[in-house]
């Protein structure tokens, strides 16, 4: 049984996060890369790498959301929502990657500034408003961005929110390190590109691992079992609930239920009461895209201890 969703609402929210990111990281791309280079400064340098990055990723995910609205076929009877996780890992390789690169070149010039004394030229004050400037955007564009994602529970729109958040820490350490710069200790402008690094790599792996466990149909089971397993057991007809099995299509649950009922009344009244229980998990929940109800005679044959002995016995 299926239910029926406000599907372009949803796309067009989805959207509005994405393209609301691509247009800030381009213009923040600009302004950090050229007021690093110009203003001398490492660290905001470093923000801008990331932020250019940002905007490769930003495309890379529009492409899977549109990939993700295809109607089901004859391969895919769910449909392509899981593209959207995909567009999340992508961005979490994209994270990784830039992270890397970014952490080991400022540790090389960190280094030479501050065991071989090497030479560096003054950090200007402008670049601390750049900064300055990042954060207060970025800031609401992760109270923005996260709404969203909590709202359509799109994984690569909250992958994007917690880049986000990983740019405001990177921009307050590229920040702190053009104020220690400006104060006389150079070596501390680099450092703060090695601290933004290190932010990045921690949302990265972040976002590699949830979307790497959507996709390995890692489900919260308890908390979703007890939740399904209530609302069937208030449907007329079902005496228990024996068993109840989902995974994940991009935001939405496909769900298996086994229930159990009279075993005197008929193969219609059995059909009905399953169709009561779908259509009572389709309404309370806009999490279930699907639900397929099995029902069996109740006794000492039907019930949770029967499933348990399946699952123990590896079925």
């Amino acid at each position: 049984m299926t239910g029926s969703r406000p599907e372009d609402g949803r796309a067009d929210l989805c959207d509005a996060a994405v393209r609301l990111g691509l247009y800030a990281n381009i213009f923040l791309a600009l302004l950090k890369t050229v007021t690093g280079i110009v203003g001398h400064s490492s660290g905001l340098l470093a923000d801008g790498i990331n932020s250019t990055s940002d905007v490769v990723y930003y495309v890379a995910v529009m492409v899977f959301m549109r990939l993700a609205r295809k109607p089901p076929d004859e391969e895919h009877p769910y449909g392509h929502s899981q593209f959207e996780t995909i567009g999340a890992l992508v961005v979490g390789a994209f994270v990784l990657t830039t992270g890397v690169a970014i952490f080991w070149d400022s540790i090389n010039k960190g280094y030479d500034l501050y065991a071989r004394g090497g030479a560096a030229a003054e950090v200007r004050a402008f670049t601390l408003w750049a900064a300055a400037a990042t954060v207060a955007l970025k800031i609401w564009l992760a109270a923005r961005t996260r709404a969203i994602g909590r709202a359509t529970g799109n994984p690569a729109v909250s992958a994007l929110a917690a880049d986000h958040v990983n740019d405001i820490m990177a921009a307050t350490a590229a920040g702190v390190g053009i104020v220690f710069a400006r104060a006389g200790h150079a070596w501390v402008d680099p450092l703060a590109g090695a601290v933004v690094a290190l932010f990045i790599l921690r949302t990265g792996f972040g976002i590699l691992k949830d979307s790497s466990l959507e996709l390995m149909d890692a489900v919260p089971g308890g908390e979703l079992n007890g939740r399904i397993r209530d609302a069937l057991s208030a449907v007329g007809g079902v005496a228990a609930v024996e068993e109840i099995a989902a995974h994940r299509f991009g935001p939405y649950y496909m769900i298996n239920a086994t229930v159990c009922v009279d075993g005197g009344i008929t193969v219609a009244e059995g059909d009905a009461i399953a169709t009561a229980a779908e259509r009572a998990v389709i309404e309370k929940f806009d999490f279930v895209k699907k639900i397929y109800i099995h029902y069996h005679p109740a006794g000492e044959a039907c019930g949770p201890r029967r499933a348990a002995r399946r699952r123990f016995r590896g079925r």
